[in-house]
């Protein structure tokens, strides 16, 4: 006896794709959140230009998750390769050994091509922390480490591009 075989779409993240239609998942201030509410943009690319059907994750400890507050969101990014999130600034995370970890959130990026999402994390301009956290420290050069950073891009919005290859490639955690 033959199966037939029926074609399904390809998918990187499982059969969770529609999620993504979702955009509520992009605001993890959408329980009522309180504290300093920023947005965390920017555009994906890979070795062609802006990434379109990407999948990007982000998660922080801080502050802590909640009922009103998931510390988890799912953004999209769309057929320009941007991505957006609502959420709240984070603090100084301790470290191993007593060290203090900057205010960062943590990235994780599917995409087509991937068979393994990748990790990096979004630290913010101006941070006093930045100069002593142990994971930008770790990194020597003053370029690579740039590409860590989030900059400010108004009241509230911070911008980190994405780069999954070429000039000015995204440092990416061994996770």
């Amino acid at each position: 006896m033959t199966v037939p075989r029926i074609p399904t779409s390809n998918q990187t993240i499982g059969p969770y794709w529609h999620l993504l239609e979702d955009k509520s998942w992009a605001d993890l201030t959408r329980f009522g959140a309180a504290g300093e509410t920023i947005v965390l943009t920017g555009i994906l690319y890979d070795g062609d230009g802006p990434m379109a059907e990407g999948c990007i994750e982000i998660w922080q400890s801080d502050p802590p998750a909640d009922d009103r507050f998931p510390g988890f969101g799912r953004s999209g990014t769309d057929k320009e390769g941007r991505y957006r999130f609502t959420t709240l600034k984070p603090g100084a995370e301790p470290g191993r050994g007593n060290a203090q970890q900057a205010p960062h959130i943590d990235v994780m990026i599917h995409a087509r091509g991937l068979l393994h999402p990748v990790v990096t994390r979004a630290y913010f301009a101006g941070e006093a922390l930045n100069e002593t956290d142990p994971l930008l420290a770790s990194i020597d050069d003053p370029h690579r480490r740039a590409t860590l950073i989030a900059r400010p891009e108004g009241a509230g919005v911070w911008r980190l591009d994405l780069r999954l290859q070429g000039d000015g490639e995204t440092v990416f955690l061994d996770v």
